[in-house]
Protein backbone atom coordinates (compact mmCIF):
# COMPACT_ATOMS: atom_id res chain seq x y z
CA UNK A 1 0.00 0.00 0.00
CA UNK A 2 0.99 4.06 -0.67
CA UNK A 3 0.40 4.61 2.60
CA UNK A 4 -1.95 7.58 2.29
CA UNK A 5 -5.49 5.65 3.18
CA UNK A 6 -5.45 3.83 5.80
CA UNK A 7 -8.12 1.41 7.42
CA UNK A 8 -9.09 3.53 10.36
CA UNK A 9 -9.77 6.27 7.81
CA UNK A 10 -13.10 4.51 6.79
CA UNK A 11 -15.78 2.03 8.50
CA UNK A 12 -15.07 -1.06 6.69
CA UNK A 13 -18.21 -2.97 5.97
CA UNK A 14 -19.32 -6.38 5.08
CA UNK A 15 -20.99 -7.93 1.69
CA UNK A 16 -24.74 -7.24 1.89
CA UNK A 17 -24.85 -3.87 4.10
CA UNK A 18 -25.73 -0.84 2.02
CA UNK A 19 -24.97 2.77 2.19
CA UNK A 20 -28.90 2.82 2.66
CA UNK A 21 -28.23 0.82 6.09
CA UNK A 22 -25.52 2.84 7.08
CA UNK A 23 -27.05 6.06 6.75
CA UNK A 24 -30.17 4.99 8.80
CA UNK A 25 -28.15 3.78 11.41
CA UNK A 26 -26.34 7.15 11.98
CA UNK A 27 -30.14 8.64 11.32
CA UNK A 28 -31.27 6.38 14.47
CA UNK A 29 -27.79 7.45 16.65
CA UNK A 30 -28.17 11.20 15.84
CA UNK A 31 -31.91 11.08 17.35
CA UNK A 32 -30.02 9.84 20.36
CA UNK A 33 -26.95 11.73 21.26
CA UNK A 34 -26.56 14.57 18.61
CA UNK A 35 -27.54 17.65 17.57
CA UNK A 36 -26.32 17.39 14.27
CA UNK A 37 -28.85 18.72 11.39
CA UNK A 38 -26.92 17.21 8.72
CA UNK A 39 -24.29 14.81 7.45
CA UNK A 40 -22.90 12.85 4.44
CA UNK A 41 -22.50 9.15 4.21
CA UNK A 42 -19.80 8.29 1.53
CA UNK A 43 -19.17 5.34 -0.42
CA UNK A 44 -15.40 4.78 -0.80
CA UNK A 45 -15.87 1.57 -2.56
CA UNK A 46 -18.29 3.35 -5.25
CA UNK A 47 -15.02 5.56 -6.18
CA UNK A 48 -12.50 2.80 -6.84
CA UNK A 49 -15.10 1.08 -8.79
CA UNK A 50 -15.02 3.87 -10.75
CA UNK A 51 -11.36 4.30 -11.33
CA UNK A 52 -10.78 0.97 -12.26
CA UNK A 53 -13.49 1.52 -14.87
CA UNK A 54 -11.92 4.59 -16.04
CA UNK A 55 -8.85 3.19 -16.67
CA UNK A 56 -10.39 0.06 -18.80
CA UNK A 57 -12.39 1.92 -20.83
CA UNK A 58 -9.82 4.59 -21.21
CA UNK A 59 -6.40 2.49 -21.09
CA UNK A 60 -4.10 5.69 -22.61
CA UNK A 61 -5.74 8.64 -20.25
CA UNK A 62 -3.83 9.61 -16.99
CA UNK A 63 -6.72 10.70 -14.24
CA UNK A 64 -6.02 14.31 -12.47
CA UNK A 65 -9.06 14.41 -9.90
CA UNK A 66 -10.14 18.10 -10.00
CA UNK A 67 -9.66 19.26 -6.06
CA UNK A 68 -12.41 21.55 -6.43
CA UNK A 69 -14.78 18.98 -7.15
CA UNK A 70 -14.75 17.57 -3.99
CA UNK A 71 -11.99 18.03 -1.15
CA UNK A 72 -13.08 15.33 1.67
CA UNK A 73 -9.89 14.37 3.25
CA UNK A 74 -11.01 10.62 2.48
CA UNK A 75 -11.74 10.79 -1.46
CA UNK A 76 -8.62 13.03 -1.70
CA UNK A 77 -6.60 9.76 0.23
CA UNK A 78 -8.33 7.24 -1.50
CA UNK A 79 -7.47 8.45 -4.97
CA UNK A 80 -3.81 9.36 -3.84
CA UNK A 81 -3.69 5.68 -2.89
CA UNK A 82 -5.21 4.52 -6.68
CA UNK A 83 -2.29 6.48 -7.89
CA UNK A 84 -4.06 9.03 -9.71
CA UNK A 85 -3.44 12.81 -9.84
CA UNK A 86 -4.90 15.85 -8.46
CA UNK A 87 -5.94 19.44 -10.54
CA UNK A 88 -5.63 22.28 -8.18
CA UNK A 89 -6.96 26.06 -8.69
CA UNK A 90 -5.77 27.74 -6.12
CA UNK A 91 -2.89 26.98 -3.43
CA UNK A 92 -5.48 26.02 -0.63
CA UNK A 93 -5.70 23.25 -2.99
CA UNK A 94 -2.53 22.95 -3.49
CA UNK A 95 -1.52 22.76 0.23
CA UNK A 96 -4.41 20.12 0.51
CA UNK A 97 -3.35 17.65 -1.27
CA UNK A 98 0.51 18.09 -0.44
CA UNK A 99 -0.59 17.96 3.00
CA UNK A 100 -0.64 14.32 2.79
CA UNK A 101 1.89 13.62 0.98
CA UNK A 102 1.22 13.82 -2.44
CA UNK A 103 4.24 15.03 -4.58
CA UNK A 104 4.16 17.96 -6.37
CA UNK A 105 4.77 16.04 -9.63
CA UNK A 106 1.41 14.52 -9.41
CA UNK A 107 -0.06 18.26 -9.36
CA UNK A 108 -1.43 20.26 -12.33
CA UNK A 109 -2.35 23.84 -11.36
CA UNK A 110 -5.35 23.97 -13.44
CA UNK A 111 -6.58 27.54 -13.04
CA UNK A 112 -6.52 29.74 -16.60
CA UNK A 113 -6.98 32.32 -14.41
CA UNK A 114 -4.31 32.85 -11.49
CA UNK A 115 -3.57 34.98 -8.90
CA UNK A 116 0.38 35.69 -8.91
CA UNK A 117 0.95 35.05 -4.83
CA UNK A 118 -1.03 31.66 -5.41
CA UNK A 119 1.95 31.02 -8.63
CA UNK A 120 4.70 31.91 -6.58
CA UNK A 121 2.84 29.30 -3.80
CA UNK A 122 3.24 26.76 -6.91
CA UNK A 123 6.79 27.44 -7.39
CA UNK A 124 7.85 27.23 -4.16
CA UNK A 125 6.25 24.09 -3.24
CA UNK A 126 7.95 22.43 -6.76
CA UNK A 127 4.29 22.70 -8.40
CA UNK A 128 5.38 23.20 -12.44
CA UNK A 129 2.32 21.89 -14.71
CA UNK A 130 0.23 24.67 -15.41
CA UNK A 131 -2.26 25.96 -18.27
CA UNK A 132 -2.51 29.38 -19.65
CA UNK A 133 -4.53 31.09 -22.89
CA UNK A 134 -4.28 34.89 -23.18
CA UNK A 135 -0.94 37.00 -22.66
CA UNK A 136 -1.57 38.26 -19.58
CA UNK A 137 -1.82 34.84 -17.68
CA UNK A 138 1.49 34.04 -19.44
CA UNK A 139 3.59 37.32 -18.44
CA UNK A 140 2.19 36.45 -14.85
CA UNK A 141 3.84 33.18 -15.09
CA UNK A 142 6.58 34.19 -16.68
CA UNK A 143 7.49 36.75 -14.19
CA UNK A 144 6.61 34.57 -11.14
CA UNK A 145 7.73 31.05 -12.07
CA UNK A 146 10.27 30.82 -14.67
CA UNK A 147 10.33 26.59 -14.23
CA UNK A 148 6.71 26.42 -15.13
CA UNK A 149 5.92 24.41 -17.77
CA UNK A 150 2.87 25.09 -19.78
CA UNK A 151 -0.30 23.80 -21.48
CA UNK A 152 -1.73 26.15 -23.79
CA UNK A 153 -5.71 26.05 -23.51
CA UNK A 154 -7.71 26.32 -26.70
CA UNK A 155 -11.45 26.75 -26.51
CA UNK A 156 -13.28 23.55 -26.83
CA UNK A 157 -17.44 23.97 -26.16
CA UNK A 158 -20.31 21.78 -26.92
CA UNK A 159 -22.87 24.00 -26.32
CA UNK A 160 -23.49 25.51 -29.18
CA UNK A 161 -25.70 28.10 -27.40
CA UNK A 162 -22.56 29.46 -25.14
CA UNK A 163 -21.59 32.85 -25.22
CA UNK A 164 -18.11 33.13 -25.86
CA UNK A 165 -16.79 35.90 -23.36
CA UNK A 166 -17.51 32.61 -21.24
CA UNK A 167 -15.48 30.67 -22.26
CA UNK A 168 -12.17 29.87 -21.20
CA UNK A 169 -9.49 28.70 -24.06
CA UNK A 170 -8.09 30.77 -26.73
CA UNK A 171 -9.15 30.05 -30.37
CA UNK A 172 -6.82 28.00 -33.41
CA UNK A 173 -6.56 31.43 -35.01
CA UNK A 174 -4.53 32.92 -31.76
CA UNK A 175 -2.91 29.81 -30.98
CA UNK A 176 0.47 30.92 -32.83
CA UNK A 177 0.60 34.45 -31.77
CA UNK A 178 0.03 33.16 -28.03
CA UNK A 179 2.93 30.28 -29.11
CA UNK A 180 5.30 32.55 -30.52
CA UNK A 181 5.13 35.19 -27.47
CA UNK A 182 5.80 32.28 -25.07
CA UNK A 183 9.03 31.65 -26.94
CA UNK A 184 10.25 34.98 -26.57
CA UNK A 185 9.42 35.36 -22.68
CA UNK A 186 11.60 31.98 -22.53
CA UNK A 187 8.45 29.94 -20.96
CA UNK A 188 8.08 26.54 -21.12
CA UNK A 189 5.31 25.03 -23.39
CA UNK A 190 4.45 20.97 -23.16
CA UNK A 191 1.27 20.43 -24.58
CA UNK A 192 -2.60 21.48 -25.15
CA UNK A 193 -5.34 21.33 -22.82
CA UNK A 194 -9.18 21.70 -23.48
CA UNK A 195 -12.25 21.35 -21.05
CA UNK A 196 -15.83 20.46 -22.68
CA UNK A 197 -17.34 20.46 -19.85
CA UNK A 198 -20.13 18.28 -17.99
CA UNK A 199 -23.41 20.78 -19.45
CA UNK A 200 -24.65 19.19 -22.78
CA UNK A 201 -21.70 17.56 -23.76
CA UNK A 202 -21.86 15.45 -26.93
CA UNK A 203 -19.70 12.39 -27.53
CA UNK A 204 -18.70 13.88 -30.93
CA UNK A 205 -17.41 17.20 -29.53
CA UNK A 206 -14.54 15.03 -28.19
CA UNK A 207 -13.14 14.04 -31.61
CA UNK A 208 -13.67 17.87 -32.96
CA UNK A 209 -11.46 19.23 -29.74
CA UNK A 210 -8.70 15.91 -30.08
CA UNK A 211 -8.53 17.37 -33.91
CA UNK A 212 -7.76 20.84 -33.03
CA UNK A 213 -5.47 20.03 -30.57
CA UNK A 214 -3.46 18.34 -33.11
CA UNK A 215 -3.42 21.22 -35.32
CA UNK A 216 -2.14 23.32 -32.02
CA UNK A 217 0.58 20.64 -31.52
CA UNK A 218 1.83 20.83 -34.75
CA UNK A 219 2.27 24.45 -34.58
CA UNK A 220 3.96 24.32 -31.49
CA UNK A 221 6.35 21.68 -32.59
CA UNK A 222 6.96 23.65 -35.83
CA UNK A 223 8.21 26.89 -33.19
CA UNK A 224 10.53 24.12 -31.59
CA UNK A 225 8.72 23.53 -28.50
CA UNK A 226 8.68 19.56 -27.09
CA UNK A 227 5.10 19.07 -26.93
CA UNK A 228 4.04 16.03 -25.75
CA UNK A 229 0.86 16.58 -23.51
CA UNK A 230 -2.47 16.43 -23.93
CA UNK A 231 -5.18 17.63 -21.33
CA UNK A 232 -8.72 16.43 -22.82
CA UNK A 233 -10.83 18.32 -19.56
CA UNK A 234 -13.50 16.56 -17.98
CA UNK A 235 -16.95 16.42 -17.99
CA UNK A 236 -17.51 12.73 -18.13
CA UNK A 237 -21.11 11.46 -16.40
CA UNK A 238 -21.09 10.31 -13.13
CA UNK A 239 -24.76 8.71 -11.93
CA UNK A 240 -25.45 5.51 -12.38
CA UNK A 241 -28.14 5.88 -15.10
CA UNK A 242 -25.81 7.18 -17.42
CA UNK A 243 -22.56 4.88 -17.48
CA UNK A 244 -23.96 3.64 -21.04
CA UNK A 245 -23.20 7.28 -21.87
CA UNK A 246 -19.92 7.25 -20.43
CA UNK A 247 -18.80 4.07 -22.25
CA UNK A 248 -20.10 6.09 -25.90
CA UNK A 249 -17.94 8.86 -24.69
CA UNK A 250 -14.58 6.88 -24.14
CA UNK A 251 -15.68 4.91 -26.94
CA UNK A 252 -15.53 8.21 -29.10
CA UNK A 253 -12.53 9.49 -27.06
CA UNK A 254 -10.21 6.49 -27.81
CA UNK A 255 -11.06 6.56 -31.66
CA UNK A 256 -9.78 10.63 -31.66
CA UNK A 257 -6.71 9.59 -29.83
CA UNK A 258 -5.94 6.45 -32.19
CA UNK A 259 -6.58 8.71 -35.71
CA UNK A 260 -4.76 12.23 -34.18
CA UNK A 261 -2.62 10.76 -31.60
CA UNK A 262 -2.03 7.65 -31.71
CA UNK A 263 -0.44 5.00 -29.69
CA UNK A 264 3.38 5.41 -29.73
CA UNK A 265 3.78 8.51 -30.87
CA UNK A 266 5.09 10.09 -27.58
CA UNK A 267 2.15 12.08 -26.41
CA UNK A 268 1.17 11.23 -22.74
CA UNK A 269 -2.64 11.92 -22.39
CA UNK A 270 -4.63 13.06 -19.05
CA UNK A 271 -7.81 14.07 -18.38
CA UNK A 272 -10.09 15.54 -15.23
CA UNK A 273 -12.66 13.49 -14.47
CA UNK A 274 -14.65 15.40 -11.25
CA UNK A 275 -18.16 14.46 -11.30
CA UNK A 276 -17.66 11.33 -12.98
CA UNK A 277 -15.32 10.08 -9.99
CA UNK A 278 -17.82 11.22 -6.46
CA UNK A 279 -21.18 12.08 -7.62
CA UNK A 280 -22.14 8.87 -6.79
CA UNK A 281 -20.37 7.77 -4.04
CA UNK A 282 -22.16 10.64 -1.77
CA UNK A 283 -25.51 11.01 0.23
CA UNK A 284 -26.51 13.64 2.24
CA UNK A 285 -28.95 13.71 4.84
CA UNK A 286 -30.59 17.00 6.25
CA UNK A 287 -33.09 17.44 8.96
CA UNK A 288 -35.97 20.13 8.71
CA UNK A 289 -35.40 22.73 11.13
CA UNK A 290 -38.17 24.99 10.11
CA UNK A 291 -41.54 25.27 8.21
CA UNK A 292 -44.34 27.63 6.94
CA UNK A 293 -47.49 27.16 5.26
CA UNK A 294 -47.98 29.63 3.10
CA UNK A 295 -51.80 30.24 1.70
CA UNK A 296 -52.53 28.32 -1.22
CA UNK A 297 -53.72 31.47 -3.12
CA UNK A 298 -49.79 32.62 -3.22
CA UNK A 299 -48.62 32.94 -6.41
CA UNK A 300 -46.05 29.96 -6.68
CA UNK A 301 -42.17 29.70 -9.16
CA UNK A 302 -41.98 27.33 -12.15
CA UNK A 303 -42.52 24.14 -10.30
CA UNK A 304 -38.85 22.77 -11.43
CA UNK A 305 -36.05 21.02 -9.40
CA UNK A 306 -33.32 22.69 -10.36
CA UNK A 307 -30.41 20.62 -9.53
CA UNK A 308 -28.38 17.92 -11.01
CA UNK A 309 -29.50 15.51 -8.12
CA UNK A 310 -33.06 13.68 -8.13
CA UNK A 311 -35.63 14.91 -5.50
CA UNK A 312 -35.40 13.92 -2.28
CA UNK A 313 -36.33 10.74 -0.14
CA UNK A 314 -38.57 11.13 2.40
CA UNK A 315 -37.47 9.63 6.07
CA UNK A 316 -39.49 9.58 9.03
CA UNK A 317 -37.85 11.25 12.13
CA UNK A 318 -35.59 8.19 14.15
CA UNK A 319 -37.07 6.71 17.14
CA UNK A 320 -35.47 7.34 20.92
CA UNK A 321 -35.18 3.63 21.23
CA UNK A 322 -31.60 1.82 19.32
CA UNK A 323 -34.06 -1.05 18.26
CA UNK A 324 -36.31 0.53 16.17
CA UNK A 325 -34.56 2.30 12.90
CA UNK A 326 -36.61 4.42 11.15
CA UNK A 327 -39.09 3.63 8.86
CA UNK A 328 -38.66 4.94 4.98
CA UNK A 329 -42.30 6.76 3.83
CA UNK A 330 -43.11 6.34 0.53
CA UNK A 331 -43.94 9.79 -0.46
CA UNK A 332 -47.01 8.76 -2.90
CA UNK A 333 -48.87 6.92 -0.12
CA UNK A 334 -49.33 10.21 1.49
CA UNK A 335 -51.15 13.67 0.48
CA UNK A 336 -49.25 15.44 -1.26
CA UNK A 337 -48.03 19.45 -0.67
CA UNK A 338 -46.73 21.63 -3.02
CA UNK A 339 -43.00 22.33 -1.31
CA UNK A 340 -39.87 24.46 -1.09
CA UNK A 341 -36.65 24.34 -0.07
CA UNK A 342 -34.51 26.98 1.96
CA UNK A 343 -31.11 26.62 3.03
CA UNK A 344 -30.40 28.20 6.53
CA UNK A 345 -32.24 31.46 7.84
CA UNK A 346 -29.24 33.23 7.99
CA UNK A 347 -28.99 32.97 4.05
CA UNK A 348 -31.71 34.23 3.14
CA UNK A 349 -30.61 33.77 -0.83
CA UNK A 350 -30.42 30.11 -0.19
CA UNK A 351 -33.02 28.96 -2.47
CA UNK A 352 -32.95 25.24 -3.06
CA UNK A 353 -35.97 24.21 -5.12
CA UNK A 354 -39.44 25.01 -5.60
CA UNK A 355 -42.70 22.96 -6.66
CA UNK A 356 -41.37 19.43 -5.45
CA UNK A 357 -44.65 17.38 -4.42
CA UNK A 358 -43.82 16.08 -1.34
CA UNK A 359 -46.10 14.63 2.01
CA UNK A 360 -46.30 17.25 4.73
CA UNK A 361 -43.16 17.04 6.45
CA UNK A 362 -42.73 18.70 10.37
CA UNK A 363 -39.67 19.89 12.09
CA UNK A 364 -37.31 17.19 13.03
CA UNK A 365 -38.16 14.76 9.82
CA UNK A 366 -35.44 13.68 7.43
CA UNK A 367 -34.41 14.12 3.25
CA UNK A 368 -32.38 12.04 1.85
CA UNK A 369 -30.54 13.08 -1.22
CA UNK A 370 -28.67 10.98 -3.19
CA UNK A 371 -25.71 11.73 -6.32
CA UNK A 372 -24.62 14.58 -3.63
CA UNK A 373 -20.80 13.89 -4.43
CA UNK A 374 -19.74 16.37 -6.98
CA UNK A 375 -19.27 20.12 -5.32
CA UNK A 376 -21.36 20.18 -2.41
CA UNK A 377 -18.22 19.69 -0.22
CA UNK A 378 -16.09 22.61 -0.31
CA UNK A 379 -18.99 25.16 -0.33
CA UNK A 380 -21.16 23.66 1.97
CA UNK A 381 -19.13 25.10 4.66
CA UNK A 382 -19.59 28.77 3.94
CA UNK A 383 -23.44 28.97 3.64
CA UNK A 384 -24.67 30.82 6.38
CA UNK A 385 -21.90 30.11 8.43
CA UNK A 386 -22.97 26.53 9.11
CA UNK A 387 -20.40 23.74 10.09
CA UNK A 388 -19.12 21.77 7.58
CA UNK A 389 -21.13 18.43 7.81
CA UNK A 390 -19.88 15.27 9.33
CA UNK A 391 -18.75 12.80 6.55
CA UNK A 392 -18.75 9.75 7.62
CA UNK A 393 -16.73 7.06 4.72
CA UNK A 394 -17.38 3.34 4.59
CA UNK A 395 -15.89 0.89 2.10
CA UNK A 396 -16.70 -2.77 1.46
CA UNK A 397 -13.87 -5.31 2.30
CA UNK A 398 -14.38 -6.64 -0.99
CA UNK A 399 -13.49 -3.15 -2.66
CA UNK A 400 -10.25 -2.82 0.09
CA UNK A 401 -8.84 -5.93 -1.24
CA UNK A 402 -9.55 -4.72 -5.04
CA UNK A 403 -7.14 -1.86 -4.27
CA UNK A 404 -4.52 -4.16 -2.99
CA UNK A 405 -4.63 -6.19 -5.85
CA UNK A 406 -4.32 -2.81 -8.19
CA UNK A 407 -1.26 -2.15 -6.69
CA UNK A 408 -0.06 -5.24 -7.22
CA UNK A 409 -0.32 -7.01 -3.72
CA UNK A 410 -1.98 -9.93 -4.03
CA UNK A 411 -4.41 -11.38 -1.73
CA UNK A 412 -3.65 -13.37 1.00
CA UNK A 413 -6.10 -16.55 0.43
CA UNK A 414 -7.29 -17.78 -2.64
CA UNK A 415 -11.35 -16.74 -1.33
CA UNK A 416 -10.22 -13.15 -0.93
CA UNK A 417 -9.57 -13.92 -4.46
CA UNK A 418 -12.47 -15.00 -5.58
CA UNK A 419 -14.13 -12.22 -3.40
CA UNK A 420 -12.46 -9.78 -5.72
CA UNK A 421 -14.61 -10.83 -8.55
CA UNK A 422 -17.97 -9.33 -6.70
CA UNK A 423 -19.64 -5.97 -6.24
CA UNK A 424 -16.76 -3.37 -5.12
CA UNK A 425 -19.37 -0.64 -3.97
CA UNK A 426 -21.57 -1.16 -0.62
CA UNK A 427 -24.22 0.58 -2.37
CA UNK A 428 -24.33 -0.61 -5.85
CA UNK A 429 -25.34 -4.27 -5.14
CA UNK A 430 -26.61 -5.02 -9.01
CA UNK A 431 -23.54 -4.03 -10.64
CA UNK A 432 -22.45 -5.81 -12.56
CA UNK A 433 -19.13 -7.87 -11.39
CA UNK A 434 -15.52 -6.44 -11.80
CA UNK A 435 -12.71 -8.35 -11.43
CA UNK A 436 -9.51 -6.69 -11.08
CA UNK A 437 -5.93 -7.28 -12.27
CA UNK A 438 -2.91 -5.88 -11.08
CA UNK A 439 -1.99 -2.93 -12.30
CA UNK A 440 1.08 -0.44 -11.86
CA UNK A 441 0.75 3.21 -10.31
CA UNK A 442 0.11 5.69 -13.46
CA UNK A 443 3.66 7.08 -13.79
CA UNK A 444 3.96 11.16 -13.23
CA UNK A 445 3.12 13.23 -16.19
CA UNK A 446 6.28 15.69 -15.17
Amino acid sequence: MNGYLKESNFMMVEEGFTTRDLLENLLVELGQVSDQQAFFVADLGDVVKKHLHFLKALPRVKPYFPVKCNSSEGVIRLLAELGAGFACTNKAEIACVQSIGVPADKIFYSSPCKQVAHIKYAASHGVRLMTFDNEVELSKVARSHPRARMLLGIAADSSPSAHPSMMFGTTLKSCRHLLETAKEQAVEVVGISFHLGSHGLEPQAFTQSVAAAQLAFEMGTELGYQMHLLDIGGGFPGTKDTRTRFEEIAAVINSALDLYFPDGCGVEIVATPGRYYVTSAFTFAASITAREEVPAEQPGSDGTWDSETGPPVCLSPPEPSPCSPPEEEPCPDHPSHSSSFWGPPEDTEDHIADGLELPELQVGDWLVFEDMGAYTIATSSLLGGCPQPQITYAMSRVAWKAIQLFQGKPPQTEDDRESVCTPLSCGWEMAETLCVTPVFTPASII
